[in-house]
């Protein structure tokens, strides 16, 4: 075993405290001051989403857009719209892993994608996309049996502890939807969603096991041959030039035991994003 289990905090913290410099600039075409208004630095979690971390944005560049057009922000990245549905973190694995840092970003308050990307009517809509998220990896983990024994304040508090950043609150709930439930010492399946930067709008869900039928461990690299398989050299390891396979900004070794991978490296919706990026 390449490392302890789900009680190691250290690198629960360290995912945790992740953070993405990033410039946000008002797109030139909505401008109607005279000058362009000057760029907006922020310092965002990985593990959070565009829309919760952007009031101060829109405040700063609600002076310099002429209110009467005013539609929805929105974001894009090098003329690809952003999904605010996507945690920040995967956007910039998926989207911006090449380029340099601070991520520059593209603000628009005008001609929204339709289409493209889900409208957000309000932090409302991301808390309830959020809590449906956790309550499908915990089926796929514990058959609904966690958090259907949590009470709604339980709910709420994984809510608060991500979208007010506090690293203990959201823990103190959410490990009870780490742990190992009954009779059974692992995950039912792996909660993962497999990104490919040759075709970002998709993404790969199936049910996948961390033990195979031999009681053994399965691996990052098991996980990997079985949906991604072309991204493997004729000698069996990833084609180096060719592809990287990110999680949370990493590179981690593909003999991996992936349960373990899911326990410490999943984002706080409980799903373990895995990014597979061409090497340009």
């Amino acid at each position: 075993m390449l490392f302890k289990m789900a009680e190691d905090r250290e690198i629960l913290r360290y995912i945790w405290d992740g953070r993405l410099p990033v410039c946000f600039n008002l797109s030139s075409d909505e401008v109607v001051t005279v000058e362009q208004p000057d760029p907006y630095y922020l310092l965002v979690p990985r593990l959070s989403y565009l829309t919760l971390v952007t009031d101060k944005v829109q405040r700063h560049f609600q002076r310099a857009i002429s209110n009467e057009s005013v539609d929805e922000m929105w974001f894009e990245y090098d003329g690809q719209p952003l999904k605010w549905h996507y945690p920040i973190g995967v956007l910039f694995d998926l989207y911006g892993s090449s380029a340099s840092l601070p991520w520059n970003l593209t603000v628009h308050f005008q001609k929204f994608p339709e289409g493209k990307i889900m409208r957000c009517p309000g932090k409302e809509a991301i808390e309830a996309l959020f809590m449906s998220a956790v309550k499908e990896a915990d089926n796929l983990k514990h058959r609904s049996q966690v958090i259907n024994s949590m009470q709604k304040k339980d709910h709420k508090q994984l809510w608060l502890g991500l979208s007010n950043d506090k690293f203990e609150q959201f823990w103190a709930v959410n490990r009870r939807l780490m742990e190992r439930t009954g009779d059974d010492p692992y995950f039912k399946f792996i909660p993962f969603r497999i990104f490919q930067s040759d075709n970002p709008n998709q993404f790969i869900q199936e049910l996948f096991r961390p033990i195979n039928e031999n009681g053994e461990h399965r691996t990052l690299a098991d996980l990997l041959h079985e949906f991604v398989p072309e991204v493997f050299s004729s000698g069996g390891g990833v084609a180096d030039n060719e592809w990287r396979v990110v999680i949370q900004g990493i590179e981690p070794p593909l003999e991996t035991p992936i349960h373990w991978i899911s326990e410490h490296f999943s984002h706080p919706d409980n799903f373990l994003y895995v990014v597979i990026v061409r090497v340009v």
